[in-house]
């Protein structure tokens, strides 16, 4: 499971940079909100998970 769950930050993680990288190439300030949140909660979630291990 812990395992899953990393896997699972990372990719929220790249799923954020491509929203973010998107979100510039569409013109979409709101896309590119979402894709810098998604990529701060990936890391977030990455620090928590290897602090608490």
């Amino acid at each position: 499971m812990n395992k899953i769950k990393l896997i699972c930050f990372v990719l929220t993680i790249l799923f954020g940079g491509f929203l973010f990288v998107y979100g510039e190439i569409d013109d979409s300030p709101g896309g590119q909100l979402l894709g810098l949140f998604l990529f701060i909660v990936g890391i977030i979630g990455i620090f928590r998970k290897r602090k608490d291990s």
